[in-house]
């Protein structure tokens, strides 16, 4: 019995809704909050005006212009990252791996400083589609290393972690070297929110929606790679197709997420270890309570990130990574050391 099954059974009836209900109430109140507090006082009264009224003050333009389509970025990018690290664990049987396994960030960073100091005129939109290209390239390179569909887990992992590495040793040499022009990078590599617009939030919507609609379609293929291969096959499954399928999701969720906020440490890792210790293993609830926490985290973590040097502005991926790491450490030796 797998331990999915397993998780399953251990799911009281009524569980998975609850904690699915708490965390789009999480996500409500993170999102409120990131509108309310920061640089500028904003009082209640001037929010509730700016959400509803006609927009004419400069709150209103404040909140709508600027706070608004970073707190959208936030939960729609955090829950792409979540969701890009499940997807990377169920397709590899890891339950360490994460879209950085793949090289998406490292790849991402890696062309956006190419065109850095090779680019005069560099500008936002072509950052994002070096990003995306990068974090293609990257992940088609980890693929290719270790044997297109048909891989162990080894040899992923270890396909992953070299190309990372080759990828950010020559990121870290090109930004030592040209120091002037990779400095506005600082932030972008450490992974921030605090310069989305709406013209991000028009580019996220499309990956996002079109990734669910795929997603969900996949989920009752992806239920059977929990199983070993050979099971699977017996069963019918084409597990090579499958993980195929699995990875190109991986790349349109991860890849433009990292290519429009940098490589935001943890929340891959660790969100799909919290939701499936909240509501079990089973998909169709594990994949609701994943987009939403990782939303909800995100968007939290870019609140708290306003406050870490105020008046002055933190990047949100020291906050994901601060908090990342001792919540897996405690998740990791609540089950007895063992992360399932």
């Amino acid at each position: 019995m797998t331990s999915e099954s397993l998780a399953e059974k251990r799911t009281r009836p009524g569980r998975p809704l609850l904690f699915i209900s708490l965390s789009a109430l999480l996500l409500l109140l993170g999102i409120v909050g990131s509108l309310k507090w920061g640089q500028a006082p904003v009082s209640w009264h001037g929010l509730l005006g700016a959400l509803v009224g006609p927009g004419d003050g400069k709150t209103d333009l404040y909140v709508r212009l600027l706070r608004l389509p970073r707190a959208l970025t936030a939960c729609m990018a955090g829950a792409q990252l979540a969701l890009a690290g499940l997807l990377t664990q169920l397709a590899t049987r890891n339950p360490l791996a994460s879209p950085h396994l793949f090289g998406v960030n490292a790849g991402a960073s890696f062309f956006v400083v190419i065109g850095l100091v090779a680019i005069p005129d560099f500008s936002a939109p072509l950052a994002v589609g070096l990003a995306f290209a990068g974090a293609a390239a990257g992940a088609i390179l980890v693929w290719s290393l270790a044997g297109g569909g048909r891989f162990s887990p080894v040899q992923l992992a270890l396909a992953g972690i070299t190309v990372h590495f080759l990828l950010s040793a020559l990121t870290e040499g090109m930004m030592v070297l040209n120091q002037q022009s990779t400095d506005s990078m600082i932030f972008w590599l450490v992974g921030s929110v605090s310069q989305a617009s709406w013209q991000d939030v028009r580019l996220l919507s499309p990956f996002l929606g079109s990734s669910l609609i795929f997603l969900f379609a996949l989920l009752p293929s992806l239920r059977l790679l929990a199983v070993e291969d050979e099971i699977a096959s017996g069963l019918g499954q084409r597990v090579a197709a499958v993980r195929t399928a699995a990875f190109v999701l991986v790349l349109l969720l991860a890849g433009s997420a990292v290519a429009l906020c940098g490589p935001i440490g943890f929340l891959c890792l660790i969100v799909p270890h919290i939701s499936r210790a909240l509501v079990g293993g089973k998909l169709g609830a594990l994949v609701p309570m994943t987009a939403l926490l990782g939303g909800a985290l995100l968007v939290c973590a870019d609140l708290a990130s306003r406050f870490i040097a105020f008046p002055f502005e933190s990047p949100v991926g020291i906050v994901t990574s601060a908090l990342g790491a001792p919540l897996f450490l405690h998740l990791a030796r609540r089950r007895g050391g063992t992360v399932r």
